[in-house]
């Protein structure tokens, strides 16, 4: 099945040439012009990606952002032609994923929604990992600890599947920021050191003496299997 992708975007003409861009490669994309048209299309249907702009007639990407946090995990790109150091960083407080700002080429907005869609979804279709008492399915993003499942935010998620891509591998801080937050994020180590620590609360028999999730001195951290 195509990944679907939901354009919130008042620009009819170029959520039209985005769409017929993304359904060339091979996604599955529908468009809204409001929020209040947003928000009809995502009671109707699920989808995997939503690029969303700031500017719209009745309210703001960010307020869309905001009420979608509160009951989904879905990846959020802001692509907008506001792109001052404020509104990146309040898009990505509130939970957005990426932000591209306008005006933008088809080919850079592809690559971006090609990685982010690779980052959430694109393991391999069987692919387990486990450890000590912890199963991981990535495909399926599904954690299980003693046989119970375990929540995990849409972030701790992406951190710990990428870790399991690269278990026992110490891995730079540089190198998880860049591949879990994205590459043009601004996200600071302290709030990698802040995921750690929550994965290891809910994983670890002993977080405050973790035997898989690991420290790795003046690196980063490594995932021992």
């Amino acid at each position: 099945m195509p990944k679907s992708i939901l354009i919130v975007d008042d620009d009819n003409d170029l959520a039209y040439i985005i769409s017929e861009m993304l359904k060339e490669h091979g996604y599955d994309v529908e468009c809204a012009g409001s929020s209040d048209e947003a928000f009809n299309v995502l009671e109707e249907r699920r989808f995997e990606l939503i690029l969303l702009d700031i500017n719209l007639p009745d309210t703001s990407g960010f307020e869309i952002c905001q009420e979608l946090r509160m009951v989904s995990t879905v990846p959020v790109i802001f692509a907008s032609a506001r792109t001052s150091e404020t509104d990146r960083i309040t898009g990505f407080d509130i939970g957005g994923d990426d932000f591209l700002p306008k005006p933008y080429s088809m080919k850079e907005l592809l690559s971006r929604v090609n990685a982010l869609m690779r980052r959430v979804y694109g393991f391999g279709e069987d692919e387990t990992v486990n450890f000590g008492n912890v199963s991981v399915d990535i495909a399926g993003r599904s954690v299980t600890r003693k046989g119970e499942p375990v929540s995990l935010s849409l972030r701790e998620f992406d951190l710990l599947a990428y870790m399991c891509r690269n278990k026992n591998k110490p891995l730079p801080k540089e190198e998880l920021l860049s591949e879990v937050w994205g590459a043009f994020s601004m996200v600071e180590p302290s709030t990698l050191a802040v995921h750690i620590r929550w994965l290891r609360e809910k994983l670890e028999e002993n977080p405050s003496k973790p035997e898989h999730i690991k420290t790795v001195f003046k690196v980063g951290y490594i995932l021992e299997v």
